[in-house]
């Protein structure tokens, strides 16, 4: 058949054999249109997802092998903001930071022997006079139980249980005391710990300046400028949390002390110490929990004593909820009691007994950093919105418009 006009067929080369078309093979890869086609990006993502998932796991890994690391370091970070105004101070009036910073170590480790100088006697004798007189205490709670509830309890028995008691304590002591290898590992490892928080917490007061430098250096210019602004923010509120807190520890105890020896409480300084210092590290509840000790010790000197002091722990909560807390916490520690329970709890749970003294100076930076850098806007008005106190205003303005449209308008309806 010839060729249609305009078209030309291309003849084989010579020597070649012809193939018909519908013999020719189709091609394996579809072409660029096809919707069966891999996308070129896909196996690249596939594999940056790898990678990523892969780099996740091994981080999280490396955090959980240096978890004990962090945790000093969290805590010498925490010491250096603590001791960081003291030394700003002394740096000013000519001291060198290194010099300041040694002679704070002094004057801290001069207070913690003192402590343990002094107030260590007084309990240890306290204690020995505590013990030497129980048999006594349990006497008295005993005849107050059976005199008030009619009950029949035997005193007999319960001293005669008490030797066994005592017996059992003291094979478990003993246990205790013959694994000599244990109590010296873990010494060694407490000790180790301290000198590490020491050394760091030096390093970052002594060279605060310079390491501020050398993480601003990798920084852009208002990159930096945040960061320094946080610092400052998380110096000043670690500090303040710290002083505030002794000093509302100070009052505390002082004030439990003279209540406790005007009501006859024996041990009276050292419950007082007690109190002063639990109730300022666990906020909200601390000073119930401190002061359920004082409370069972008063009940040895009668029931009526035992109300007396929790009617006082009771109403000095309310006085330093009220008075002496927002006074001296008002700049460094303006945090809900609900919030910074909840970061108490929280810092427990994450770190141990160190998140309990981290939680609240590192949420109230968190909050005065939102503060001054997160946009706030007008609310609008709601009821559920509004202020108690205002919404109350309200209600007896509406009132008052009520009974005066009432009277002036000739017992019309008033309005709302």
């Amino acid at each position: 058949m010839p060729d249609p006009p305009g078209e030309r067929r291309e003849e084989p080369p010579a020597g070649a054999t012809a193939v018909p078309p519908e013999a020719t093979v189709p091609p394996a890869v579809p072409p660029a249109g096809d919707p069966r086609r891999m996308p070129p990006w896909l196996p690249k993502a596939f594999v940056l997802a790898g990678a990523i998932t892969l780099a996740f796991v091994a981080g999280l890994w490396i955090v959980e092998r240096l978890r004990g690391l962090l945790v000093l370091l969290l805590i010498s970070l925490f010491l250096a903001f603590a001791i960081e105004p003291a030394v700003n101070w002394l740096a000013r009036r000519g001291w060198r930071r290194g010099a300041g910073t040694a002679l704070m170590f002094v004057v801290i480790a001069a207070l913690l022997a003192g402590f343990l100088g002094g107030v260590g006697s007084l309990l240890a004798t306290q204690t020995s006079n505590l013990i030497d007189e129980f048999p006594g205490y349990v006497t008295g709670v005993i005849d107050w139980i059976n005199g008030t509830f009619g009950t029949e309890l035997s005193r007999e028995t319960l001293f005669q249980r008490l030797p066994t008691v005592t017996q059992q304590l003291s094979g478990q002591l003993s246990a205790l005391a013959g694994n000599v290898w244990v109590i010296g590992a873990t010494a060694f490892e407490v000790i180790f710990k301290a000198l590490a928080v020491l050394l760091f917490t030096f390093y970052l007061s002594a060279e605060g300046p310079q390491f501020r430098r050398t993480v601003c250096s990798v920084l852009p210019p208002h990159r930096q400028r945040q960061v320094l602004a946080a610092w400052e923010i998380a110096v000043d509120k670690t500090g303040g949390y710290i002083y505030s807190r002794a000093l509302l520890a100070l009052v505390s105890g002082i004030a439990h002390y003279i209540a406790m020896a005007g009501l006859g409480v024996p041990y009276a300084a050292t419950l007082a110490l007690w109190v002063g210092v639990l109730s300022q590290f666990i906020p909200v509840v601390g000073t119930y929990l401190a002061g359920a000790v004082p409370v069972l010790v008063a009940l040895t000197e009668g029931p009526g004593t035992a109300l007396w002091m929790l009617l006082f722990i009771v109403a000095y909560q309310q006085l330093e909820n009220y008075l002496l807390q927002p006074r001296i916490t008002a700049r460094t520690m303006a945090m809900h009691p609900a919030v910074a329970f909840g970061l108490v709890l929280a810092g427990a749970a994450v770190v141990g007994p160190a998140g309990v003294l981290l939680a609240l100076p590192l949420g109230a930076s968190v909050q005065a950093f939102a503060g001054a850098y997160v946009r706030r806007y007008d609310i609008e008005e709601h009821p559920l919105t509004e202020p108690p106190a205002r919404r109350a205003w309200a209600a007896r303005l509406r009132r008052r418009r009520g009974r005066g449209d009432g009277r002036d308008g000739g017992g019309g309806p008033g309005r709302g």
